[in-house]
């Protein structure tokens, strides 16, 4: 479905979470009464697993087995373990993807890793509407290496393939931006910058868990995203990175830490990388994070990528024509592309009073958020929200925008 045709009713979205295949996944999560919950693509809610899943590893595995969890336990092995059913969500193989550290932290170990291997080139190209923390941990490279590399930021309606030249190193996007809700179209970019030399790093911190990917399928190089948002995992839960297998043995990070050394527990005096995806990792898990992250992973393997992806696209097509249909002429302006193939699982709208139109969504207990400087901005989690929260969500929103506490 491209759209939707005629007036939309709350009877229609009714049948539709009756028909809805995925509709029974909602239960495994904490959602508090009468709230609607469109802010997943920040902070995914509680699956109800995780406080009792929890709970045995603080009570039984930490305080009973002590330190004898790390082996017994197999809390070692968690970044690996993790890695691999991340990395059936994204699409790919085995022994490629690694848990561990802040998605800010691997995205500096990927691209000092993607400068090494191109070490006649000096150019990381980004986009200018990049979340900043990505062009942040750039800038902080290059300042820390020098040698005359250099950061080139395109514009957001410039083809990034279009600007990858000689001197490019490594192209640095991210898949679908915060923002917007756009998306890039993985395989034609990935292979435009390959055919040019470069390396190819993408952050799914917004497509892992929303979105069908294909890591393996799009020949793509390198990749980092986080674990809280559509993956469930908590509040800074630990995020992942991939390696393609072609580069594992000779990915040479900066972050030389004793659990990415050959043999962590022969304590050698000098670093030895491990073997393969290993050697990507640094220092201790943390596991009560991790094993909160591993209630999400295995909530979102229940569910079939291709109705989650039909799910997905569905909400956003009621949601952009319940909000015009109903909100025709409050100055919302659609921010997010109407194409499916462009789209991501977030519609955002545009208006100049956006900030306090959203406070007052929350105070009436919808909660999505905004974005600088007028993005009106609404996750659509196709694992727990329903199409008739989106009625809801677009009645209170007609609500507020003519109200007085909503002028700008």
């Amino acid at each position: 479905m491209q759209g939707t045709a005629g007036p939309i009713d709350r009877a229609a979205l009714e049948r539709l979470d009756r028909e809805d295949p995925l509709a029974h996944l909602r239960e495994e999560f904490n959602l508090p009464e009468g709230v609607v919950y469109l802010d997943g693509n920040s902070l995914g809610p509680l699956p109800r697993r995780t406080p009792e899943r929890l709970a045995r590893m603080l009570q039984e595995e930490w305080g009973r087995d002590l330190i004898r969890g790390w082996t017994e336990r197999g809390w070692l092995e968690l970044p690996l373990a993790l890695g691999d059913k991340l990395a059936r969500i994204i699409g790919a193989p085995a022994g490629t993807v690694v848990v561990s550290d802040t998605t800010s932290i691997n995205l500096f170990k990927l691209l000092t890793a993607a400068l090494r291997l191109c070490p006649d080139r000096r150019t990381i190209i980004t986009e200018a509407c990049n979340f900043p923390t990505d062009v942040y941990i750039a800038e902080g490279l290059l300042d820390l290496l020098g040698g005359g590399r250099r950061l080139v930021r395109i514009e957001a309606d410039e083809d990034p393939a279009e600007a990858v030249d000689d001197d490019t190193a490594v192209v640095m996007l991210t898949h679908v931006d915060y923002r917007s809700g756009r998306m890039h179209d993985m395989a034609r970019i990935t292979a435009a910058a390959q055919h040019r030399g470069a390396l190819m790093l993408w952050d799914l911190a917004h497509s892992a868990g929303a979105v069908p990917l294909d890591l393996g399928g799009c020949n793509v190089d390198l990749a980092v995203g986080c674990g809280y948002k559509y993956l469930n995992g908590g509040p800074g839960a630990p995020a992942f990175l991939y390696v393609a297998e072609r580069w594992q043995h000779e990915l040479n990070q900066p972050l030389w830490g004793w659990l990415g050394h050959a043999e962590p527990f022969a304590f050698e005096p000098r670093y030895r990388p491990a073997a393969g995806i290993g050697r990507a990792l640094c220092s201790s898990p943390p596991i009560a994070a991790m094993v909160a992250l591993e209630c999400g992973l295995d909530l979102m393997l229940q569910a079939d990528p291709a109705e989650l992806r039909r799910k997905s696209l569905a909400l956003g097509d009621h949601f952009i024509a319940l909000v015009e249909q109903e909100c025709a002429s409050a100055g919302l302006i659609l921010f997010t592309p109407r194409e499916h193939a462009r789209r991501g699982s977030q519609v955002c709208f545009r208006h100049p009073a956006a900030r306090p139109v959203m406070q007052a969504l929350i105070a009436r207990e919808v909660i999505g958020d905004f974005r600088e400087p007028d993005v009106l901005r609404f996750g659509l989690c196709p694992l727990y929200l329903r199409y008739t929260d989106l009625w809801d969500a677009v009645a209170v929103l007609r609500e507020v925008l003519p109200a007085r506490e909503v002028r700008p």
